[in-house]
C-alpha cells in the first residue's frame, strides 16, 4: 500500500492486472483487518443464492481503521515518501558498497529492499555468515533486521513508512560500522 514508491501496489511495477487482490496486515496497521479486491465478474459469481456470513466481516471499527490508513498513506505523502527515502537508503548503501566487497547487490523499490551480501564480488558466494553477524551486529546497535533468500545472505529491509532519512542514516552508520567489524 504505497511501500513500492512508484506505485501504490507491487504488481503494479510488472504491468499485471490482477484478477483478485487480498491484503491483511497493512491494511489495519495492527487492528487485525483485510480485504479482498476484485473484478465485477468475479464478484458476482458469488451470488448463487446462498449468502455468505462472516462474523468479522462488515465491522464498522474496522472499516473506520482501514480508511483511516488509506488516508494517512495519502495525506501524509507516505508513498512519495518511501520513494524518496528508499532512493536514498539504497543510494547510501551502493556507496558503502564502492568500499565494502561483500556488497553484492541492493536492488529494491521504494521502502521494500534488498541488500545482498556475497563472499566475494567474482565468485558471488553468498555470504551467509556475514549476513547472519550482521544482523547480530545491528541488533546490539539498536538495528532490528532480519534475512531473506534461499541462502539466508539477503537483508530484508522493509522500515516504517514513515521513516526519514535523518534514520536511514542511523541505519547506514550501524550498517557501515558493522560490515567493517565483522
Amino acid at each position: 500500500m504505497g511501500r513500492m514508491g512508484k506505485t501504490f501496489w507491487g504488481f503494479e511495477l510488472h504491468d499485471v492486472v490482477p484478477d483478485i487482490v487480498t491484503i491483511g496486515k497493512p491494511l489495519g496497521s495492527g487492528h487485525p483487518l483485510a480485504a479482498v479486491v476484485t473484478t465485477p465478474e468475479i464478484a458476482h459469481s458469488f451470488m448463487t443464492g446462498m449468502e455468505y456470513f462472516n462474523t468479522f466481516g462488515g465491522n464498522p471499527v474496522s472499516a473506520a481503521i482501514g480508511q483511516t490508513v488509506l488516508d494517512v498513506i495519502v495525506d501524509e505523502s507516505l508513498q512519495r515518501n518511501a520513494l524518496t527515502v528508499g532512493n536514498y537508503l539504497m543510494n547510501g548503501v551502493r556507496e558503502l558498497g564502492k568500499s565494502i566487497e561483500t556488497i553484492g547487490d541492493v536492488r529494491g523499490s521504494g521502502l521494500f529492499i534488498g541488500v545482498e551480501f556475497v563472499t566475494d564480488r567474482e565468485s558471488q558466494s553468498p555470504g551467509t555468515k556475514v549476513t547472519k553477524d550482521l544482523i547480530e551486529f545491528a541488533r546490539e546497535n539498536g538495528v532490528f533486521l532480519s534475512s531473506d533468500g534461499p541462502a539466508e545472505n539477503v537483508l530484508k529491509i522493509k522500515p516504517p513508512m514513515i521513516i526519514g532519512t535523518k534514520e536511514v542514516d542511523i541505519f547506514l552508520d550501524v550498517l557501515e560500522r558493522g560490515l567493517k567489524s565483522i
